[in-house]
């Protein structure tokens, strides 16, 4: 069993920047690929970006390229969101989720991650 536990969200302007940080107990770290999505409200949580378990690859949303990045510190346990340039259309519940795929691959299906946290609320006000 994986426990994860985000943190970070907040109330930020819009061009501001915020970081989540989400922290795994349980199995070894370095095992699982990672991910973020987000859910605004009445609409479906999406995905945001990821990264592998080797920490070799990321993939990101098309909506947050170029302003969000991803990383992991397996010393620590722990996996970040490094949000920049934030806009109004950021505001959501961003989630962390794990995945134990074999594969070294980041992971955009929501359906391919087996844990998820509880959320942590980001608004980006205009």
């Amino acid at each position: 069993q994986v426990q994860l536990v985000e943190s970070g969200g907040g109330l930020v302007q819009t061009g501001g920047s915020l970081r989540l940080s989400c922290v795994a107990s349980g199995r070894t770290f370095s095992g699982y690929g990672l991910g973020w999505f987000r859910q605004a409200p009445g609409k479906e949580r999406e995905f945001v970006a990821a990264i592998s378990r080797s920490g070799a690859n990321t993939n990101y949303a098309d909506s947050v390229k170029g302003r969000f990045t991803i990383s992991r510190d397996n010393a620590k346990n722990t996996v970040y969101l490094q949000m920049n340039s934030l806009k109004p259309g950021d505001t959501a519940v961003y989630y962390c989720a794990a995945t134990i795929s074999g594969l070294d691959s980041p992971y955009r299906r929501r359906n391919l991650y087996d844990y998820w946290g509880q959320g942590t609320q980001v608004t980006v006000s205009s």
